[in-house]
């Protein structure tokens, strides 16, 4: 083998990892550039991880949706795409407006994932939309802590496909 082998070899190898790092940020810059601005109330769990650093942990009441909203005979596995569809509520606030697993034609609405299901009875569906963690520096992250205590507001950006960013977060002005 000779060194100009090698070296393309090399430059291929480096550029694909370039382009691979580079879609990972465009996919999750692209809500930011294109989406539509969604408030949602949430309510923090925990501010703080050794290993991942400052942060709040963020719940939502789109969250956990009951089983009944999906219709009946609908069955979710840990993993599936779900499509929450959201309408403007009170205070400025987006609000649960139903629930699926095809994407809605119109209207606002948030792309999530299955993360447990109980389908028996009056089960619940907890879903994850990749959102649910807000960093920060420590000294925000510890302000937040303190002024997110009765609850917050949580600004994402909303892409057409239902990709959700978080762009801030902002104490609940009650």
């Amino acid at each position: 083998m000779n060194k100009r082998m090698v070296f393309a070899g090399l430059a291929v190898v480096v550029a694909f990892q370039f382009v691979v790092l580079a879609a990972e940020y465009l996919s999750a810059a692209y809500p930011l550039w294109t989406g539509e601005q969604i408030r949602l109330k949430t309510v923090p769990v925990d501010p703080r991880s050794i290993f991942m650093g400052n942060y709040a942990l963020l719940r939502y009441e789109i969250s956990s949706i009951n089983a009944k909203e999906f219709g009946e005979g609908a069955n979710a596995r840990k993993g599936d795409f779900v499509y929450v569809r959201l309408k403007p509520g009170p205070g400025g606030l987006h609000v649960f407006a139903g629930a699926g697993f095809q994407r809605p034609e119109k209207g606002p609405f948030i792309r999530g994932r299955v993360r447990s299901s109980q389908w028996d009875g009056d089960g619940k569906v907890e879903i994850a939309f990749g959102i649910e963690a807000f960093f920060a520096p420590k000294k925000k992250a510890l302000e937040l802590e303190k002024d997110l205590r009765q609850g917050g507001v949580a600004v994402l950006m909303v892409s057409g496909n239902g990709k959700a960013a978080l762009k801030e977060v902002v104490p609940d002005q009650k």
